[in-house]
């Protein structure tokens, strides 16, 4: 009997988890390769499909609300939304003291840095006087110079007017995720190599995490799930190129370009 009452409530543990509802805060910001929104206000892109799959592996679902960015944490801790994505501990660490936040494992890697002309490349700090930044951003590794006039912030309310103040030489920079900002350059502006990363200049390395308060189990089974599915978690970050070449000055290039690059360094070598 104590066996079948078991099975029962094992049963019936598994037909509530497959009806569960979770709402993820997520950005409503056009940041791809990562994530964005559709035209008809859908959540797309990489993170998209990530979190799908975890659902569906884990047979919940996971309803998406696009939240302005300032507006999510605050979501994520009065309890509007169960989880948040993108987070990270090193985030908003004043705001989040006191809450217990739960975070998974790293889900993806990511590059903050300074896009420059391709001239300025390897010029140095010192010859980065005005830096063109997006609004609410914070650039890493540029804050004593910011608070003693060395190097003077230029906002702008989103990407495309950024990265027009880099390329008409408005600024001598412009500090963004460097994928994201070559997707643009590359896909939507159609202007592969305009700007450049400068893997010279100062950068922050991190990684994106999903949050939540309330929902650790689902954190840790998030962490299975990556840990599980790791080839095919590489495959789908390949397809959407979200870590493209992170490890090399080429950040965010396709192969071919990188090799072309490649040769004709090495003839320059030999040349010089």
């Amino acid at each position: 009997m104590k066996h079948m009452l078991a099975a029962a409530a094992l049963m019936f543990a598994a037909h509530a988890l497959a009806e569960s509802t979770y709402v993820v805060g997520v950005e409503d910001a056009r940041f791809m390769p990562h994530y964005s929104l559709d035209a008809q206000g859908q959540y797309q892109g990489f993170a998209r499909e990530l979190l799908d799959a975890f659902a569906e592996e884990s047979g919940v679902r996971l309803i998406y609300r696009p939240l302005p960015v300032d507006e999510l944490l605050p979501a994520l801790l009065d309890g509007s939304v169960d989880f948040k994505y993108p987070d990270n501990p090193s985030w908003s660490n004043s705001d989040k003291s006191g809450h217990g936040l739960h975070y998974s494992q790293a889900a993806v890697a990511y590059v903050d840095g300074v896009m420059v002309a391709p001239r300025r490349v390897g010029l140095g700090v010192e010859q980065l006087k005005r830096l063109a930044v997006v609004d609410g951003w914070t650039p890493k590794g540029y804050e004593a110079r910011i608070d003693t006039k060395q190097v003077l912030l230029v906002g702008s309310s989103d990407l495309p007017r950024m990265i027009r103040q880099a390329m008409l030489k408005d600024t001598d920079g412009a500090y963004y995720n460097v994928v994201v900002a070559m997707h643009y350059l590359n896909n939507v502006r159609t202007k592969p190599g305009a700007l450049v990363f400068d893997p010279k200049l100062p950068h922050t390395r991190g990684a994106y995490h999903l949050s939540s308060v309330r929902q650790p189990e689902l954190i840790r089974r998030f962490d299975r799930f990556l840990d599980e599915r790791r080839e095919d978690i590489a495959a789908l970050k390949a397809s959407h190129q979200v870590e493209i070449n992170l490890d090399s000055e080429y950040i965010g290039m396709e192969q071919w370009k990188v090799d072309f690059l490649e040769r004709q360094k090495a003839r320059n070598a030999v040349g010089g």
